[in-house]
C-alpha cells in the first residue's frame, strides 16, 4: 500500500487514506477536529532527548536517523510498530507530523522503515518483517 507524508497542519484529505500521528506530542494550535486522526502512534516518535538534540543539530540527519531507528528497535514502540505495519497492509495510510522540517522528520524515517522491507527474505507476519526493517534501515543506503 502507498505511504505519504504530510504537515498536520495541512488540510485533511479524503486521499490521505488512514490518517497516523507519529509525535509524541500534541502539535499546537490543532485541535483534534481538525487533525482528523485516525490513529495517534505516540510510541513511534523519537524520545524527548533525541528530539532536543535533533533540533539543536539539525546537519547531523544521519546519526538523527541511526538512533531513532536504534530507538525503533525497542520493545515500547514494537506495539505501535507492528500496529503502523497493519495499517499499511490494509490501505493507504499518511503519516502526521509537526515539524516544520518537511525533508527531515521522524515521519520520513518510518515511511523508510516501512516501504523498505515489504518482502523479508525470512520469516512472515509484521514480527518477522517488523526486525527486517530495523536491520535494513540500520544498515542505511546502499553505496
Amino acid at each position: 500500500m502507498k505511504i505519504a507524508v504530510k504537515r498536520v497542519y495541512e488540510e485533511p484529505s479524503k486521499r490521505d487514506g488512514t490518517r497516523v500521528l507519529v509525535d509524541r506530542l500534541w502539535p499546537r494550535g490543532v485541535s483534534k477536529q481538525s487533525a482528523a486522526l485516525d490513529r495517534w502512534l505516540r510510541d513511534l516518535a523519537p524520545s524527548d532527548e533525541l528530539r532536543h538534540w535533533f533540533h539543536a543539530y539539525p546537519s547531523e540527519w544521519r546519526k538523527f536517523r541511526d538512533l531513532y531507528l536504534e530507538e525503533l528497535g525497542q520493545e515500547s514502540a514494537s506495539r505501535d510498530l507492528a500496529e503502523l505495519y497493519r495499517l499499511t497492509n490494509k490501505s493507504k495510510v499518511t503519516l502526521l507530523f509537526a515539524s516544520r522540517n518537511e525533508e527531515h522528520n521522524n515521519a520520513v524515517v518510518l515511511k523508510e522503515l516501512i516501504e523498505g522491507a515489504r518482502k523479508p527474505p525470512t520469516g512472515t507476519g509484521p514480527a518477522a518483517a517488523g526486525s527486517m526493517r530495523i536491520r535494513k534501515a540500520a544498515r542505511g543506503p546502499k553505496r
